[in-house]
């Protein structure tokens, strides 16, 4: 079954919350294709000046974070089990923005850019997958969906900037078209929103904003995975496996992604915890996933060349 969601008063939401109601409930093996906005509630392009002057849809509040849609309940899902998100299409809009400096972050301070700003415009074209700014700069695309997750299980509003076990404000440009994304289920139902889509970003998102725009297609099929236990977001891409962890430090976060992949690989390949140790230090990749989100994030990368049985 294929299924539709557009923005909308019933489908948009700037926090997650275990106590909204679904505007979607589908059964396992669905497709759903979102349209969403970028990460700012952008009613169009924004080619900079003051934050304030920048044309938003009605359905912004003041205290809401990223533009999600959703939510979206999965028949079946349970607390405790895994939701499988295949994303097999993201086709960005003919525009985007970054912004840089210009706000008050721990990270400005370091780069001395808290007091000035600047805005790059992008003109994006999604047949030849490059974006060019008002500079002449031009840059590759590879889009994907910043924030793809569930709610806390905790009743009540939250926000959706830190990443979570269960998803929401991940950052990881790995999850492209054709990449599938695991996640523990939080809360019955599973509640699935995506929003925060990025033309293009690098590892560590350092400035705080990616190419943020707006999606014309973004097109996820949801199952349930009974086999496949998993305590934090694991990632199934053309050519690797992924784990990812979040936590306040880079250590911490580093050791959540490590742990996971250790975990995969013991389970890939029948191996020991000792074992697993020894082949992730020789074949597995540490990458900072972002740093910029209050929680930060890493991922781990086992390429499915790096060990052969």
């Amino acid at each position: 079954m294929r299924h539709t969601l557009e923005p909308g008063d019933a489908t948009l939401h700037g926090h997650f919350s275990r106590d909204f109601p679904p505007v979607l409930t589908i059964d396992p093996g669905d497709t759903v294709t979102f349209r969403t906005l970028d990460c700012w509630w952008s009613a169009g392009p924004y080619p900079g000046g003051r934050n304030r002057d920048r044309p938003r849809v009605p359905q912004h509040q003041p205290d809401c974070g990223h533009a999600l849609i959703g939510p979206v309940a999965v028949r079946g899902a349970e607390a405790g089990k895994t939701l499988a998100v295949r994303i097999d299409a993201v086709v960005p809009a003919g525009w985007g923005t970054t912004v840089a400096g210009g706000w008050p972050s721990p990270f400005n301070q370091r780069y001395d850019v808290e007091e000035t700003g600047v805005v790059h415009a992008w003109q994006l074209d999604p047949v030849t997958m490059t974006g060019r700014n008002q500079h002449g700069h031009t840059v590759p695309l590879r889009p994907f969906m910043g924030v793809l997750g569930m709610p806390p299980a905790e009743p009540g509003r939250h926000s959706t900037i830190p990443p979570r076990p269960h998803g929401g404000n991940l950052d990881c440009k790995e999850l492209v078209a054709g990449s599938t994304l695991l996640l523990p289920i939080p809360v019955d139902g599973a509640l699935f929103s995506v929003g925060d889509g990025h033309a293009a970003q690098g590892d560590g998102e350092v400035g705080g904003t990616a190419v943020e725009c707006p999606m014309d297609e973004v097109t996820l099929t949801f199952d349930l995975r009974d086999d496949f236990p998993v305590t934090g977001p694991v990632a199934r891409t053309a050519d690797a496996w992924l784990t990812m962890g979040v936590g306040p430090t880079l250590d911490e976060a580093t050791f959540a992604a490590l742990d996971s992949m250790l975990t995969l690989l013991q389970r890939l390949h029948g191996v020991s915890r000792p074992d697993a140790v020894a082949l992730a230090s020789v074949a597995v990749d540490v990458r900072v996933t972002q740093i910029v989100n209050q929680t930060v994030g890493v991922h781990a990368v086992l390429r499915d060349s790096a060990v052969r049985m």
